[in-house]
């Protein structure tokens, strides 16, 4: 896995390609059955903006922390749970852009998009165990599991390639 990752600087710092994005870590949660984990957001910032709210858990990577470790932070802030096994993470960071009126607004006004590590995981528990309305930050209001290669059209369209990639690298997961 991913040694810690060095934060790129704000937007209108100079920086350019990869360090106008978040890193941040992705998480596939793989039922059992082959469904995948997803949440509905919470309405807040930019909300009005975002059409389609379910998305998979993810979250930024802190200062000296890996990808790897972020996940499974990530994964227990979002979801209440970490009953999990991590299965393989993809073999590239993907990226994605905000659309135009996000930019300087969503991800604290400091990145143009996100650049993410993502990992499979699967879920070694049970549904009783997710609590995504008593984690401390609460960033789901639903959550359901799903259909692994419909995600693609469940999400924003400005996320969509990014689940294509992932549809196509961990569909193997699947049973």
């Amino acid at each position: 896995m991913d040694a810690p990752v060095d934060l790129p600087p704000p937007l209108g710092s100079g920086g350019h390609g990869a360090d106008a994005y978040r890193p941040s870590a992705g998480i596939a949660l793989f039922h059992r059955d082959g469904r995948v984990w997803m949440g509905k957001r919470r309405p807040g910032k930019g909300s009005e903006v975002i059409r389609c709210p379910w998305q998979l858990p993810q979250g930024g990577i802190e200062k000296d922390e890996s990808p790897v470790d972020a996940a499974w932070r990530e994964l227990l802030e979002e979801t209440g749970t970490d009953k999990a096994e991590l299965l393989c993470e993809s073999r590239e960071w993907l990226y994605y852009d905000l659309p135009e009126q996000l930019i300087g607004y969503a991800l604290d006004g400091k990145y143009r998009g996100q650049r993410q590590k993502w990992f499979a995981m699967r879920f070694t528990g049970e549904d009783a165990d997710f609590a995504v309305a008593e984690v401390e930050a609460p960033e789901f209001v639903e959550w359901g599991w799903f259909d692994f290669a419909g995600l693609p059209e469940m999400v924003e369209p400005f996320r969509r390639k990014v689940y294509e990639r992932l549809v196509a690298e961990f569909s193997k997961l699947v049973k």
